[in-house]
């Protein structure tokens, strides 16, 4: 399995309002959705940084999302180690096959594919 990006998840009360200070850095804003917006930077677009208010279908606000090349390989491999899953393996509107897991120190990771 292949790691694609690691990004980190922020909570924010005003996801747009605080992507306007990260602009200000370099980065730019390439998804919005209200509840959830990413940023990149153009010259390495795997540089990410989201900003949540919440998660709009998940439990919690994760810490971190990692996309890799393939979800259900990931699930598998951590539900046979025991690992909490948080949030089932579930196909969002939004395009992504994911899953929340608990790491050993208690952090929320969201595991993701794009569909």
């Amino acid at each position: 399995m292949n790691v694609r990006r690691v990004v980190p998840n922020a909570r924010s009360a005003a996801p747009r309002q605080s992507a306007d200070f990260y602009e200000a850095l370099g980065l730019r804003v390439v998804m919005d959705l209200g509840w959830i917006v990413t940023l990149t930077s153009p010259g390495n677009p795997t540089a990410q940084l989201s900003l949540l208010t919440e998660d709009r279908t998940g439990p919690v606000v994760p810490d971190v999302s990692i996309e890799v090349d393939d979800v259900d390989a990931a699930h598998a491999a951590l539900r046979e180690r025991g690992a909490e899953i948080v949030h089932p393996l579930t196909d969002e509107e939004w395009g992504v096959r994911r899953f929340f897991v608990r790491d050993p120190d208690g952090r929320v990771i969201n595991v993701l594919s794009h569909r």
